[in-house]
């Protein structure tokens, strides 16, 4: 079984419902490259509505204007995520449409924390994809070793840490904060980095996910959904970054 957290990459993404087997996608099938490249477009697409974003929210006389990008951007992304989701065959489409949505949030969020604490955006970024390649490294060099405790422990890991958040957006309806892990004091910076490194095993699992995937001659269509699936860990784990540095910043 290949499991993941990611709910974008599982193995029942490339399974056929009636019979259980893989759907392969005879001469015309997944591969690293093909995932790789279509990694590289959703980057590129995020990075040019995410600059836009920043460019119309970030002014002389501070941030304005930044809630319809941020919360336009946050709800469709959703919608298209999930959208891609449940409809893997449409990843080619849904799949570029998510990164251009989600860079609107992306684009006015980045500027709202860079007008906090300047300088924090591009060390998010830096350690972002320096913490990309590092994972990839030891994934590839076999430092880490995917095995099906591994796997178990990051799903695990990252429910709970779901459910934290989950239940923080909940109580924060009534008024009610869970006390410290958002602050900037040592437990919240303790939080902060288990989440981030939670995310960062992530990545490791998204590697493991793309290169059975691949192995297993799954259909072209899933290196865009493949693409899509390592971008959503990406995205998450650089807010968990910009979280981190503020915390870090504000002390």
């Amino acid at each position: 079984m290949i499991r993941s957290s990611n709910p974008a990459l599982k193995e029942s993404s490339f399974l056929d419902i009636n019979s259980g087997t893989v759907v392969r996608g005879g001469n015309d099938v997944m591969t690293l490259n093909g995932t790789v490249n279509k990694t590289g477009m959703l980057l590129l697409l995020c990075v040019l509505t995410a600059s836009f974003a920043w460019s119309q929210v970030s002014t002389p006389a501070g941030i304005v204007g930044a809630a319809p990008y941020m919360w336009g951007g946050l709800i469709g992304g959703l919608v298209l995520a999930f959208a891609t989701i449940f409809k893997k065959e449409w990843a080619p489409i849904t799949a570029p449409l998510y990164a251009l949505v989600e860079g609107f949030f992306l684009g006015a969020i980045s500027a709202m924390f860079n007008h906090l604490y300047d300088g924090i955006v591009m060390q998010a970024v830096l350690l972002t994809f320096a913490t990309l390649f590092a994972m990839l490294f030891a994934y590839r060099s076999g430092m880490i070793k995917v095995t099906e405790k591994f796997k178990l422990g990051v799903v695990a890991a990252t429910g709970g840490i779901f459910l934290v958040y989950l239940a923080s957006i909940v109580m924060g309806f009534f008024g009610v904060n869970i006390p410290m892990i958002h602050e900037s004091g040592m437990v919240g910076i303790g939080f902060s980095l288990v989440v981030v490194v939670v995310a960062s095993l992530n990545l490791v699992l998204d590697f493991d996910f793309i290169e059975n995937a691949v192995a297993k001659g799954a259909p072209k269509h899933m290196e865009w959904y493949g693409a899509f699936g390592l971008m959503v860990t990406l995205v998450w784990l650089y807010i968990e970054f910009l979280r981190l540095l503020s915390k870090l910043q504000s002390r």
